[in-house]
């Protein structure tokens, strides 16, 4: 289990752009492994530059000059993306990228998370999180939860 003090989180950079879409690319392939995630690179890569990083305050988790996690939250409270290396699941890092993001808004947190993903809503349970409804990922086409956290 890492410690609080084996990691930093400072404001995302322009220069740490590679560095997170790897990030991405590889923990999204380890949670989903029967899909192609290289292949979704450029996708990605267009709409982190196009939608994420213009419109929402990343802050990213460095841990030997490495990038091991990020957290993208908008003005609104939504939390785009909740990205922990996969070496780093069940460490203190998802929560306390969490925590960042109800600092960062204060007047709640909304997300949706893949409905076949129970690792992911039990951790969100676990930090607060109450389910808020379902709908339909328009990307993916996969069911989602909406969940939300109010302080």
């Amino acid at each position: 289990m890492t410690g609080l003090s084996s990691f930093t989180l400072r404001p995302y950079r322009a220069e740490d752009e590679d560095a997170a879409i790897e990030l991405w690319r590889l923990t999204w392939q380890q949670a989903y492994p029967s899909i192609d995630f290289t292949a979704r690179v450029a996708w990605w890569r267009e709409r982190w530059r196009n939608e994420l990083v213009p419109n929402a305050e990343i802050i990213v988790a460095e841990q030997a000059e490495a990038l091991i996690g990020f957290v993208t939250i908008d003005g609104s409270g939504y939390l785009d993306q909740l990205v922990v290396s996969p070496d780093h699941w069940g460490s203190k890092l998802a929560g306390t990228l969490v925590d960042k993001a109800k600092r960062l808004s204060p007047e709640g947190v909304t997300l949706l998370v893949n409905k076949d993903n129970a690792r992911a809503i039990r951790f969100y349970e676990r930090n607060g999180f109450a389910h808020a409804g379902e709908d339909v990922n328009p990307t993916s086409g996969r069911p989602v939860l909406k969940m939300a956290w109010k302080p």
